[in-house]
């Protein structure tokens, strides 16, 4: 792969990675309540169940999600269910307790990485957009399975700044919220983000 290729997917990545949605929201509260650590950790779920997706789009499998109506919308509404089971417990959490040290006796990290698995492979969007963007970066008179891999894994680096970043973020949000009503307020607008996304999910069509 030439550089001037890098150059042009590198950015263009980048700003696919940090976009706001359900999985970076998910980082920055874990690192809100379990700490910086965790939320990285947790992250690699999300890692996981992209890297699944990338070799479907390498392989070609996921032309399955464009043909097949009933596994997309399956798929869709499993995810969409998920964000509205995360945007309920958010909603619902009680914030009568301080909560501005990391809680890591409440979760493990495997059950935080699970969450961001869940979340990130219920999404059918996600390996939609796998399969319209890594392939413009590709040559097809290369070697195609080298080139797919070494986007797949440049798009997961960056993937994982993201993840720190929005932890970043979250976890110097912590002083902010040694009011009760702070952190209430705080959880229920990530709630309606999540439900928001949900609804999204539900809506997107599968061209």
């Amino acid at each position: 792969m030439d550089i001037m290729t890098l150059l042009l997917f590198i950015p263009a990545c980048f700003a696919l990675n940090m976009s706001p949605g359900p999985n970076n929201l998910l980082a920055m509260s874990n690192a809100k309540r379990y700490g910086f650590q965790s939320a990285c950790v947790a992250g690699a779920g999300r890692l996981i169940a992209f890297t699944g997706m990338i070799f479907l789009a390498a392989t070609g499998l996921a032309v399955i999600l464009h043909t097949s109506e009933t596994v997309f919308m399956t798929v869709k509404v499993a995810g969409a269910g998920y964000l509205f089971w995360l945007a309920f417990r958010l909603w619902t959490a009680d914030t009568s307790k301080a909560d501005l040290t990391p809680q890591q006796d409440h979760k493990t990290r495997f059950q935080l990485m699970r969450e961001e698995f869940i979340l990130a492979a219920g999404n059918p969007k996600a390996i939609l957009i796998f399969t319209a963007f890594l392939p413009q970066f590709v040559n097809p008179d290369g070697k195609t399975t080298l080139q797919f891999s070494q986007l797949g894994i440049t798009f997961l680096l960056l993937e994982w700044i993201a993840i720190a970043i929005y932890a970043l973020f979250g976890l110097y949000l912590r002083q902010w919220f040694a009011n009760p009503q702070t952190r209430k307020i705080f959880n229920r607008s990530c709630g309606m983000l999540l439900a928001g996304a949900g609804v999204g999910l539900l809506t997107s069509r599968q061209s």
